[in-house]
């Protein structure tokens, strides 16, 4: 199986080099890096210190969506026939994707595969052990998150999606889909792609045995942040135009929308009130039809930033 990894920058400044250095040590085809237009010196730093990566500049921020469908484009024309998707604030080791690449070569029917993930804050605690659609607060559900990390995230399992930080593909699945919808920019389109794929047939699983670190959401600057809630404001609503039902809605209004003038006065005394605001905004805008692009997060892009 011919395997390339597709690597997406926008100013991840030194955090390329230990990614990508431990992704040279995997038998991969090609390793494909996707700059956004960073500004950081990233991109020349990746140059140098990789002359074998294949670089692919894009000059604007397009988001991870249409950046991983050109990395994955040029991957096919390549020959690859299996797509690892890498977040550059992620570890994944040549040992822990030989885990990965075995199942997807065992099971004709799996679409997409990934490893358990560990906050590289505190190793010993769950990022995700994949995904779960609950049509609740932001929708999804990360399994395990925030858990001391056990042998029950150590099984195989097939889940409603794989995190897209670290995800391999199978290139039939990938293309039968058409790739990551770009228009969701950051946020919710590795959902949307597992949901999409479902219809047709293909399964999303984790393999527990293989773990993978992440440093969560370095790109955006932290976890709880106003850019970041409203991106995931604004994609949820996309999310349920696309995928859901009328009790989707009823559940989502219920215990997200209903529920934030109270998660405000929480995280008020935490200092994180603006967040709050900006997950209403980004569901107000997408409710009148707005998108996330890269303007919507410069300085000046909302009322709040």
């Amino acid at each position: 199986m011919r395997i390339a990894a597709i690597v997406v920058n926008w100013n991840g400044g030194a955090a390329n080099v230990a990614c990508l250095a431990v992704l040279q040590d995997a038998a991969l085809a090609r390793i494909v890096f996707v700059d956004n237009a960073s500004t950081d010196g990233s991109r020349e730093l990746v140059r140098e210190s990789f002359p074998g990566v294949l670089l692919v500049e894009n000059d604007a921020n397009l988001g991870f969506g249409e950046a991983s469908n050109r990395g994955a484009k040029r991957a096919v024309e390549l020959g690859c026939d299996a797509l690892l998707f890498v977040n550059n604030d992620v570890l994944l080791r040549p040992a822990e994707l030989g885990l990965l690449v075995e199942e997807l070569a065992r099971d004709p029917a799996l679409g997409f595969v990934g490893p358990r993930v560990l906050d590289a804050r505190d190793p010993t605690r769950i990022w995700a052990a994949g995904g779960k659609l609950s049509w609740r607060q932001n929708l999804t559900t990360l399994i395990g998150q925030g858990e001391p990390d056990s042998e029950q995230f150590h099984a195989v399992r097939d889940v409603d999606y794989v995190v897209g930080c670290a995800l391999l593909a199978r290139r039939e699945a990938f293309e039968a889909v058409g790739g990551f919808d770009p228009r969701y920019f950051a946020y919710s389109e590795d959902v949307d792609l597992a949901l999409r794929a479902r219809r047709l047939g293909w399964r999303s699983r984790v393999v527990g045995s293989a773990c993978a670190l992440h440093l969560p959401s370095s790109s955006t600057g932290g976890g709880y942040n106003p850019r970041r809630k409203y991106m995931m404001g604004v994609n949820s609503i996309w999310f349920l135009r696309r995928h859901a039902r009328l009790r989707h809605w009823i559940s989502f209004l219920v215990f997200d929308v209903a529920s934030l003038p109270f998660v405000a006065l929480f995280e008020v005394g935490r200092g994180r009130g603006r967040a709050v605001l900006a997950k209403g905004l980004g569901i107000l805008h997408g409710l009148r039809g707005r998108r996330v692009d890269a303007r919507a997060l410069e300085a000046g892009g909302t009322i709040l930033w």
